[in-house]
């Protein structure tokens, strides 16, 4: 598996697991957490996750999947906006760290910006990283001018997780090339769209038809295709979670790029950023 190097020096994997919606009916959470252990074993160690999903629940399929195997994996979770603030933050870390069953979160995302102040939620970082409980802290779903007002702390900051997939393409005109600046990384969630429209376009069949692949992996290997970018795909089914795992081996051929380009125009001017 390729890897990835965090402002701080560790190295992960620039493929990993998302777990959206994962959590949300018990009868099925066997079945997703038998999923993510086989990503453990196919080299996807770096697992996603989020407070917010099924409210914990998603938290705790995790800490099923990697009872037993938690020195294997860099577990990543993010905090609501609401929690973000210097008394609650450390209340919300100590929540997902009992879901997840674990002392640590190698990494922890502010999951959005809400009202508190950026600097406030910085310095709660700090704490955590202090007393041990986090390994690094980043952000998700901030635009350049948010990540400007982190000021020197921006040097800290390991990871913006965006959405970012060939239908939203608008961090590449400027989010990406000012991390890249700054050597941080992007983590793109969501890389293959949502709903399936993506992967019935005529563009992404005709270059999965020519790469004997599917147009899931095709999706998946075009946010790879450049240096900087993590991308964290959840997979529904074992046979889903094979796919996204052969996906690093992917190498998308320059006439395939100008095709997916003719169908999914890169961004010509500042846009909004997107997010779900």
């Amino acid at each position: 598996m390729n890897t990835i190097t965090l402002p701080d020096g560790r190295s992960i994997p620039v493929l990993g697991q998302g777990t959206w919606r994962l959590g949300e009916r018990g009868a099925d959470r066997a079945a997703e957490a038998r999923v993510l252990r086989l990503g453990l074993d196919l080299g996807l160690t770096l697992v996603d996750t989020a407070e917010m999903y099924a409210e914990g629940g998603a938290e705790e399929v995790v800490a099923e999947a990697i009872a037993g195997r938690r020195q294997e994996v860099f577990l990543v979770s993010k905090a609501y906006p609401q929690n973000a603030s210097r008394a609650r933050l450390p209340q919300a870390c100590e929540r997902s760290l009992k879901r997840l069953g674990t002392d640590r979160i190698d990494l922890y995302l502010l999951h959005w910006r809400g009202g508190v102040p950026l600097a406030e939620t910085v310095e709660a970082m700090h704490r955590l990283v202090e007393q041990g409980k986090i390994g690094a802290w980043g952000v998700s779903n901030l635009d350049v001018p948010d990540l400007e007002e982190l000021g020197p702390a921006l040097s800290e900051c390991a990871t913006d997780q965006v959405l970012y997939n060939l239908e939203a393409r608008g961090v590449e005109f400027d989010l990406l090339p000012y991390a890249a600046r700054l050597k941080m990384p992007v983590m793109a969630y969501s890389p293959v769209g949502q709903g399936g429209d993506l992967l019935g376009h005529p563009a992404l069949k005709k270059v999965a038809r020519r790469q004997g692949i599917s147009p899931a992996q095709v999706a998946l290997a075009w946010t790879l295709r450049q240096p900087g970018v993590i991308s964290i795909p959840k997979a529904a089914s074992e046979a889903h979670l094979r796919e996204n795992a052969d996906v690093w081996k992917v190498v998308l051929t320059p006439e395939d790029l100008s095709e997916l380009d003719g169908a999914f125009p890169p961004p010509r001017r500042k846009q909004p950023l997107e997010m779900l």
